[in-house]
């Protein structure tokens, strides 16, 4: 009996690990990623003065992407993904015909994140490890992405890895904390309590103006008091 409430709680406990990245991705990415691709337009629009070639793709991109982008937004990830058959033909194909331009590889965090919530981590994982950026925003976010996959996967120790460097590249009041506090509640699920109370108190005293830190103290005693039992 003890084991089976064992199981549930742990069950539980993942669950919010990756409900707390959904709710990330829904709140906060969406609109960073419009403001990234409007960067990207304009990096790809200077490409293309010294490459002929790259103007012209950069724009045919974004434009492909418009549509995709709204659907995305209305949580119609798999017209998103695939298309509507007739004016958008969809993220997979943007990918595949303009994957060298800056809208095609922010076509590939799109994708990832429409098959992530399609159910379908794996292939998630492959596009979401293939997108490449620099920012502490849009990157973070999609490397904590990577890391709902693998918990999702049932690989909760990787998972907590991606976290973990989630929150090293942003390193900001905003976005860092919420992956801290992710890496937590996952060593949380596999006992490990020591470092969730590790990961919980670089919240509570490098990013005590964050909202996470408002509560983390709670979290801090759970873990605290499942360490000493």
């Amino acid at each position: 009996m003890a084991t089976k409430e064992k199981e549930t709680n742990k069950e539980l406990e993942v669950g919010e690990i990756v409900s707390k990245s959904e709710q990330f991705i829904e709140n906060n990415s969406k609109k960073i990623i419009y403001g990234i691709v409007a960067l990207a337009i304009i990096i790809g629009a200077v490409l293309g003065i010294k490459h002929g070639y790259m103007e012209p793709q950069e724009k045919k991109a974004a434009a492909a992407m418009f549509k995709g982008e709204l659907y995305f937004d209305r949580d119609s990830f798999a017209l998103a993904l695939n298309g509507n058959g007739a004016d958008y033909e969809g993220f997979e194909a943007i990918i595949d015909q303009y994957g060298n331009t800056d809208a095609g590889n922010l076509a590939k965090a799109y994708a990832g994140i429409c098959y992530y919530n399609m159910g379908e981590p794996e292939k998630a994982l492959d596009l979401l490890k293939s997108f490449k950026g620099k920012d502490n925003m849009v990157s973070p976010a999609i490397t904590g992405k990577i890391g709902d996959c693998y918990v999702e996967m049932g690989n909760t120790q990787e998972g907590i890895s991606y976290f973990e460097k989630a929150a090293k590249e942003a390193d900001n009041d905003v976005v860092s904390p919420i992956y801290l506090k992710k890496a937590g509640l996952a060593y949380e699920s596999l006992q490990q309590y020591d470092k969730a109370v590790q990961a919980y108190t670089t919240i509570k005293d490098k990013y005590y103006t964050s909202m996470e830190a408002s509560d983390i103290d709670k979290y801090i005693t759970r873990a605290s008091a499942n360490m000493n039992k």
